[in-house]
């Protein structure tokens, strides 16, 4: 992600995912969650430390089938998510997050089931209880108005928008349960299907590819889009209105679509054309594209960020240069096929995105990587980034710039100390051995050493995990 401080063209500023901060600030509270007595509930939350009441234990999901209506005129919402996952230990009951929507049944494995709301939290009580290691299906009819979650000026608002004319669809880091009941972490990945219905003649947009054509009946339009590739839940997307779309494929052969708000119909040529030849250029540099679409939407909310949502990094209210594409397209790789356990390591994430961009001003034959780097390492050593390590984010700042520019320096950092063959190598080895999967800052930094033959733990140590400005290198 990136915020729209990029707008004002200053190359050297970090351009981060939500609004940047310099210091703390409130993330919105996650919903208070009971902690059940019987050991045969799911856990209230999936295990992550910093943020230890989002996601849910006990099962995990594999796929999610959403069947969804939107009427943009009473900005009222109808939805069927059909749920499959497998038990990691027997289930008496477990818990999804759903925020705000009217639950109006449950069904598991087709049978009647219980279902109890607390906050965010919708627990689903099975008739019999689900045994260890068994696949299992839950259906959930819902309906009302989703809210997006616009309570924290670090990150802004996010989650479930309505627009003029439809919605804007941007989740990080936990808002996708303001329209579908989740598993809404990050450390649980599954496969996504869309149905969407929506007035004649606007356009639903989702994850990977469209499966069929629109089919329209009456005043209403259906699209159904499938994404067959793993995705944590805050990349998913339903974003919806009026679109001139165009669709091809990149130069390689990989289908690439854009789709801009009428608002911004003069950025549509260089959407599609600037995607296709980043999608390109970084399948040579981090490895074969993981997803089977590339592209991007620009709407006409004015969200002050970008989004890398699964195969349609979203633009908020402004026309993207090459930099913010280079950004966004990276994370399909770093954070959209590589995912991370824990937020704190979202270093991982916007860390690499943040020096792609610096990778593509190399490519470009503008600025040089080593340039910028030296650019940021000029600040002063009271300035604020080197207070912040990235490589533990801090659940109330998680979007701080140090993740941004001082995990980027960090990358660029390991480049200069391991050389460029030994580096390059590491980045497709890092991305090939851990494709669709969840990765950790303790497995980057034990390859990165084993690709190198070298030993980095000071180097890290200074730039991930020290309160200070590290030495000259």
């Amino acid at each position: 992600m990136r915020s729209s401080c990029a707008l004002v063209g200053v190359s050297l500023l970090g351009v981060l995912s939500c609004s940047p901060s310099s210091g703390d600030t409130v993330s919105p509270p996650a919903a208070q969650k009971q902690q059940p007595e019987s050991t045969e509930h799911g856990a209230p939350g999936i295990g992550d430390a910093d943020f230890p009441l989002d996601g849910n234990g006990g099962y995990d999901v594999a796929h999610y089938g959403l069947k969804l209506a939107y009427d943009p005129a009473r900005k009222h919402l109808d939805g069927t998510a059909t749920i499959e996952a497998v038990a990691k230990q027997r289930l008496a009951a477990f818990n999804l997050d759903l925020a705000g929507l009217d639950v109006e049944s449950v069904e598991i494995d087709d049978k009647p089931a219980t279902f109890d709301r607390s906050g965010d939290e919708l627990t689903l009580t099975p008739a019999t209880p689900i045994d260890d290691k068994a696949r299992f299906t839950a259906t959930i009819v819902y309906s009302g108005k989703p809210k997006p979650v616009e309570d924290s000026s670090n990150l802004g608002t996010y989650g479930f928008i309505p627009t003029d004319d439809g919605a804007f669809v941007t989740c990080e880091p936990n808002g996708a349960k303001t329209w579908f009941p989740a598993n809404d972490h990050p450390a649980d990945k599954a496969r996504f299907d869309f149905e969407i219905t929506v007035p004649k003649g606007l356009v639903a947009l989702a994850n990977g590819e469209m499966t069929r054509q629109p089919v329209t009946s009456g005043d209403k339009t259906t699209y159904t889009w499938s994404e067959k590739h793993p995705m944590v839940t805050y990349l998913a997307t339903m974003t919806l209105g009026k679109f001139d779309m165009r669709q091809g494929k990149t130069a390689s052969g990989i289908v690439n679509l854009a789709a801009v708000d009428p608002r911004f119909r003069s950025s549509l040529e260089n959407l599609y054309t600037w995607s296709g030849k980043i999608t390109d250029y970084w399948s040579t540099v981090f490895g074969p594209y993981p997803f089977s679409s590339t592209g991007g939407v620009v709407d006409n909310f004015s969200a002050g960020y970008a989004l890398e949502n699964q195969t349609k990094p979203m633009y908020g209210g402004f026309d993207p240069d090459e930099a913010i594409i280079a950004h966004e397209l990276a994370h399909q790789w770093f954070g959209n096929s590589l995912s991370i356990k824990r937020w704190s390591d979202l270093w991982l994430n916007e860390g690499f995105a943040t020096y792609a961009e610096w990778l593509w001003s190399e490519h470009a034959g503008r600025e040089s990587a080593d340039a910028i780097f030296r650019g940021y390492f000029a600040r002063a050593a009271t300035h604020p980034m080197w207070a912040y390590p990235p490589g533990k984010a801090r659940p109330k700042d998680l979007f701080n710039e140090s993740v941004y520019t001082r995990g980027g320096m960090t990358v660029h950092a390991l480049r200069k100390a391991v050389g460029d063959p030994a580096f390059f190598k590491l980045l497709k080895e890092w991305t090939s051995q851990n494709r669709y999967r969840n990765v950790t800052t303790s497995q980057f930094m034990a390859l990165a050493e084993k690709v190198s033959g070298k030993q980095l733990d000071s180097l890290f140590d200074a730039w991930l995990f020290t309160a200070k400005k590290p030495a000259a290198s």
